[in-house]
C-alpha cells in the first residue's frame, strides 16, 4: 500500500509540475515560435511557386525564341535566304533596282486651329469643303 501511495504522489507531483505557469509559459512560447516558423514556411511556399512560374515562362519564350533562331539558320541556307536577310539588315538591293529611303520630317507640319466657337456652321462648312 505504501508503494502505491507513493507512486500516486509522485504522478501528483508531475501533474501539479506540467500544470504550474512557468511550464504552461515555456509551453506556450514553443506553440508561439512553433506557429511562427509555419507561417514562414508558408510564405516561402508561395514565393517558390510564383518563382517557378516565373521560370517555366521564361523557358517556353526561350524555346520559342530557339525555334525562330533555328528556322532564321534554316532560312539562310538558302539563297532566298540569305537575300532577304541582306534586304531586310543592310538594305541592299539588286543590280538594276531602285532603293527608296524613307526619312521622317522632324518638324512635323502647323496646322493651324480654327475657332469651335462658330458652331453647327463651320462642322458643315468643314465638311462640305466651303
Amino acid at each position: 500500500m505504501y508503494h502505491i501511495m507513493i507512486n500516486f504522489q509522485q504522478k501528483r507531483v508531475w501533474t501539479n509540475t506540467m500544470r504550474s505557469k512557468p511550464v504552461l509559459i515555456f509551453f506556450g512560447i514553443l506553440i508561439l515560435i512553433f506557429a511562427w516558423n509555419i507561417l514562414g514556411f508558408w510564405g516561402k511556399m508561395e514565393e517558390t511557386g510564383r518563382n517557378k512560374k516565373i521560370a517555366e515562362d521564361k523557358v517556353a519564350a526561350l524555346k520559342q525564341q530557339k525555334e525562330k533562331y533555328s528556322s532564321d539558320i534554316n532560312s539562310l541556307g538558302t539563297d532566298q535566304g540569305k537575300e532577304k536577310f541582306f534586304r531586310e539588315n543592310f538594305g541592299l538591293a539588286k543590280e538594276g533596282e531602285g532603293v527608296i529611303v524613307v526619312v521622317e520630317d522632324k518638324n512635323p507640319p502647323i496646322v493651324p486651329k480654327t475657332d469651335s466657337s462658330s458652331g453647327v456652321f463651320s462642322f458643315f462648312a468643314n465638311w462640305l469643303k466651303w
